[in-house]
């Protein structure tokens, strides 16, 4: 049991690592502000909230699963 929830720990890091990786540098951003000195473009912070809680939650996960119990 604490083999799956390792994995499944490390699995959740890592997805949550590429959305939030893909929403910041890769994928079109979604908000544009154009002013008369120059163009700002903001990426979807959603998307990037949602894949550094997945991130943080999965690390978390596979943190807590790996460390020895007082089983």
């Amino acid at each position: 049991m604490r083999i799956a929830a390792v994995l499944l720990g490390v699995v959740l890091a890592a997805a949550g690592g590429v959305i939030a990786y893909r929403a910041l540098f890769v994928e079109p951003r979604v908000g544009v502000i154009v002013t008369e000195s120059g163009v700002r473009e903001f990426p979807n912070t959603l998307r990037v909230a949602g894949g550094v809680i997945l991130l943080i939650g999965g690390g978390a996960i596979a943190f807590l699963a790996s460390r020895r119990g007082r089983t």
